[in-house]
């Protein structure tokens, strides 16, 4: 009787204790919902005023000490080169101090960011309707003087090919930003030209690289953001990705830079570019998902198995890779030409599946730890954040070099895409921010600065191709020589510009970054930029009589002279990136969008059993 009664205090007891635990639970649910939810996704409705309170408070911590144990962590670690003199950036007091109250203002005025007057919203349509009509200028002018050639010469009327019947490389570049644009009748048209015109059934060699981002790329993105129910335009990838693919039949895997569209008995490749080996991924692998051909995958993967298992400097590699050795090689470790999209692509492939593949996550983590331990600098007068460059990596003390290509501005963008997942700051509690992920927004936004003062601080508005920057030595304390005669952009400031540099070819990489910044800030000024940098674009670029628009050759002086060439890029991605720059953020959002190195947006999605 006695063991009954015992047992039946002891069951009552722990009845009362599972219904305090549960109460407990719940409540620290409802209290920490907000941190607690998967990253990815919203936390709550921003418009719910209580969680807008809790956030606001939390916007307000600096993690002062969890940082100070992070760049202990870094600076401790041995380092790759042990006579070579670090960097040392790191993120200012003042500059998180910024980015709370960027948070802050995010979470105040919601998705949609700063500008929701009706004046401001008047604006903006002004502003998309003018980007439109420059996509359309520039696709006018190609039809009129080049249609089905590859490649436009605007100020010779005129078109070059790729291989003798032509890939339709300008055609399938530009097909999504004549959809996305709401050009409606010349999508068209163009999608037409290429279902009747184009096929790879043909003699000659490519670059594997360009041809899958721009035309694989073009085709898969216009095939999804029409519906995903032109089979005309899967047909023409799938027979394109084929012909590519026998590149990749290789004793190593590692394919060469030039694919022939018919098949070899044998493909050799020795060295190719790190970027452009990298730089396959997200277009295979989407090809892969739609047409259920389990090659397109396994061949890029196994180059991602050789690249990710090769010896690297603390996550960062030089620009070429040895496919004998299957090793990196090169003189030169840097994330302008021949190394950035292999950067891009490693946070990318990680976003394309939905986050499922960690492997891609960890090395572009360990490579941004790289980028900032070694790479990052501050110039003395304009205190312009850059990122340069490493001479002779394979000594034991590297020379840093203060030289960035304008590609390098695709970093910021990256940096900040990474930090939030492609979430909105507006749309997320601040303490699901590591203090990594701060750092990375940090250095996103001042390098965005930097790219910006490239363009604003030349007598066009216009960057050019490459610049250096003043730089102090931290080992003897003294400037890099430069001619300032010959190199300075601005009167005491901190740009250089060397003659051979100065040309500008319309590139997107610094608007690609005020779109992302903007998506996931709110903050006005990066449209404002981006609204500079268009109307320059406008002023110097552009052709008269329905010419569309051309390269320059000198952007230091006014006017700059024109030359002969318009490239794809600036209508597939420069011109594609302003316009969503003035989109809403319903239009191809980040969070379930990634934007191949072409700028074409491919959706994210997760394999299953049957890929």
């Amino acid at each position: 009787m006695l063991r009954f009664y015992a047992a039946k205090v002891w069951r009552s007891t722990i009845i009362k204790y599972v219904l305090l635990l549960s109460t407990l639970t719940a409540a620290l649910y409802m209290l920490y919902t907000p941190t607690l939810l998967q990253r990815g996704t919203p936390a709550v409705d921003i418009d719910n005023n209580r969680w807008r309170a809790v956030w606001l408070d939390q916007a307000n911590a600096i993690p002062t000490e969890e940082y100070s144990a992070l760049l202990k962590a870094r600076f401790e670690r041995p380092s790759a080169w042990p006579n070579y003199t670090l960097s040392k950036w790191q993120a200012t007091q003042s500059q998180q101090e910024e980015l709370n109250m960027v948070i802050r203002e995010a979470l105040i005025n919601g998705k949609e960011g700063c500008c929701n007057s009706d004046g401001d919203i008047q604006t903006t349509q002004e502003r998309l309707k003018r980007i439109s009509a420059a996509v359309k200028y520039a696709w006018e002018a190609y039809r009129q003087d080049a249609l089905g050639y590859d490649e436009f010469r605007p100020l010779s009327h005129s078109g070059t090919n790729m291989t003798r019947q032509g890939i339709g490389y300008f055609v399938a570049d530009v097909l999504d930003t004549l959809w996305l644009v709401g050009l409606q009748k010349e999508y068209a048209e163009a999608r037409q030209f290429l279902a009747d015109h184009v096929t790879y059934n043909q003699t000659g060699a490519v670059s594997l690289f360009e041809t899958t981002i721009r035309v694989l790329g073009g085709l898969l993105s216009a095939f999804h953001l029409s519906g995903e129910s032109d089979t005309q335009l899967l047909h023409l990838a799938d027979e394109l990705g084929t012909r590519l693919a026998y590149s990749f039949e290789t004793d190593s895997g590692i394919p060469p830079e030039t694919a022939s569209l018919q098949h070899q008995k044998h493909v050799y490749a020795y060295q190719s570019s790190t970027a452009e080996i990298s730089t396959l991924q997200l277009e295979f692998r989407y090809l892969s998902k739609l047409t259920g051909k389990r090659r397109y995958r396994k061949y890029v993967d196994k180059i991602m198995d050789i690249v990710l298992k090769a010896p690297k400097w603390d996550g960062l590699v030089p620009i070429y890779f040895n496919a004998v050795t299957r090793r990196f090689t090169g003189d030169t470790i840097r994330l302008g030409s021949r190394g950035d999209s292999y950067y891009e692509y490693l946070l990318k492939q990680w976003l394309q599946t939905s986050q499922t593949e960690p492997r891609f996550r960890k090395e572009y983590d360990a490579a941004m730890e790289g980028v900032k331990k070694y790479l990052v600098a501050v110039s003395p007068n304009q205190n312009l954040t850059f990122v340069g460059e490493l001479l002779s990596p394979h000594n034991t003390n590297p020379e840093f070099s203060p030289k960035m290509d304008h590609l390098v501005c695709f970093l910021s963008g990256n940096l900040a895409l990474g930090a939030t997942r492609g979430r909105l700051l507006a749309e997320m509690s601040p303490l699901e921010l590591s203090v990594s992920n701060r750092e990375d927004l940090i250095l996103a936004r001042e390098l965005a600065e930097t790219c910006v003062r490239m363009y604003l601080d030349t007598a066009s508005g216009l960057t050019p191709e490459i610049a250096y920057f003043r730089w102090t030595n931290p080992v003897t304390g003294a400037e890099k020589p430069f001619d300032a005669n010959t190199q300075l952009v601005k009167p005491g400031g901190d740009i250089l510009v060397h003659a051979l540099d100065r040309h500008n070819l319309l590139r997107p990489e610094t608007v690609e970054s005020l779109f992302i910044l903007w998506r996931i800030t709110g903050e006005a000024k990066w449209r404002d930029y981006g609204w500079r940098i268009f109307e320059a674009f406008e002023r110097w670029a552009k052709l008269p009589d329905g010419h569309g628009y051309s390269n320059l050759l000198d952007v230091t002086v006014v006017p700059p002279q024109h030359t002969d060439k318009m490239e794809t890029f600036f209508v597939s991605e420069t011109l594609k990136y302003l316009y969503l720059l003035f989109s809403d953020s319903s239009t191809v959002p980040l969070s379930r969008y990634v934007f191949n190195t072409e700028a074409h947006p491919l959706p994210h999605f997760t394999w299953n059993k049957e890929d």
